[in-house]
């Protein structure tokens, strides 16, 4: 009886340490599957603020739970049962999507990046128009429904060797991670004025920090927008190469692995950084290049109609006097046969 008690006990703890080590394994596995998703990540960071920049300070952060919770629901009611029903059963989808994905950050990128040279906000950001919440969340959960996707795509295609339970497993991890890393940060960004004003309040070097939270604030924004960009070229350019690889047209690939293994050769204990460089410089040149014709599609077809749509709606502007009044319409009167040529016609 001790005998077997003791065997059960070591069975139990053999299972113990089996299931401490897949934990460990889906851990690690979930941590290298979401570094690849950093530019989505970073993008999604650098966008999700600007849904509550007209809101009043205290609605900020109920709203932005709001969205985190939508976010939660699109990875594991919508995308998560999808790209795991790909995975199992038409796994060869999975890279075709991959580059759909890839070329819509692309895409986003460059508009950006246009956006900056032209001097126009991209997709009309800079419209000032006062929303109510609900359609507010509405749109930014539509917004997270996109990159969530990314997100989770790009993870699987880094797990896609491993078990339907243990892909689920990590898949799940990593949506929750994100979810809250992303959110928490946003969190973050959108009240750290309102801490420095506080802070700035005080005295001492309190204050001095508290003001130096809010002088930073813009500048904080500002590089989240730059690095976002720049992630979003990187990540959706080195999605597309690795994908033209995996459907055989293999010479973009090639050349730039020739040119990465060149440069880490000639560079010694630098080999390793200096060919990282030259594959997310050349990942990010590739994207300039693939968004940038995306963006000029775009402008010629969809864009252009959407114009010609506007003006065709839009009605025109009472113009009016220098008194602020609107002049009357033009008397449309024929004048009498027998008025006198030196009066005016009643109108």
């Amino acid at each position: 009886m001790a005998g077997g008690l003791v065997a059960l006990l070591d069975d139990v703890a053999v299972l113990a340490r089996a299931a401490a080590a897949s934990i460990d394994d889906i851990g690690a596995a979930a941590a290298k599957a979401g570094a690849k998703a950093a530019g989505v990540v970073v993008d999604d960071a650098a966008v999700a603020p600007q849904y509550v920049r007209s809101l009043a300070a205290e609605r900020e952060l109920p709203i932005i739970k709001r969205i985190a919770v939508g976010s939660l629901r699109n990875k594991f009611f919508i995308i998560l049962p999808a790209v795991l029903l790909l995975s199992q059963f038409v796994p060869w989808l999975l890279t075709p999507i991959l580059m759909l994905g890839g070329a819509y950050l692309c895409y986003e990128g460059a508009e950006k990046v246009w956006a900056k040279i032209a001097h126009h906000d991209a997709h009309g950001a800079g419209e000032e128009t006062v929303q109510d919440e609900t359609t507010l969340v509405s749109g930014a959960v539509r917004t997270d429904l996109i990159l969530s996707a990314e997100i989770m795509v790009i993870t699987l295609n880094e797990v896609i060797d491993e078990a339907f339970w243990s892909r689920l497993a990590i898949l799940a991890v990593v949506a929750v991670v994100i979810t809250i890393l992303v959110y928490g940060v946003v969190a973050l960004i959108v009240k750290m004025d309102d801490a420095g004003l506080r802070l700035s309040q005080r005295s001492g070097a309190v204050a001095t920090f508290g003001r130096g939270l809010v002088r930073a604030m813009p500048v904080v924004l500002t590089v989240l927008t730059v690095v976002g960009t720049a992630a979003m070229l990187w990540v959706g350019g080195h999605i597309l190469l690795l994908g033209t690889n995996e459907l055989n047209l293999h010479f973009l690939y090639e050349a730039v692995h020739h040119v990465e293994v060149a440069a880490h050769d000639a560079t010694g204990v630098l080999g390793g950084l200096v060919g990282w460089l030259v594959n997310t410089v050349a990942s990010a040149i590739l994207g300039l290049i693939v968004g940038a014709l995306v963006v000029l599609v775009m402008t010629l077809t969809l864009h252009r109609r959407q114009s010609k749509a506007a003006a065709a709606t839009a009605t025109p502007v009472a113009t009016t006097r220098a008194d602020g009044a609107i002049p009357a319409p033009p008397s449309r009167a024929a004048p009498r046969r027998d008025a006198p040529a030196d009066q005016a016609p009643r109108g």
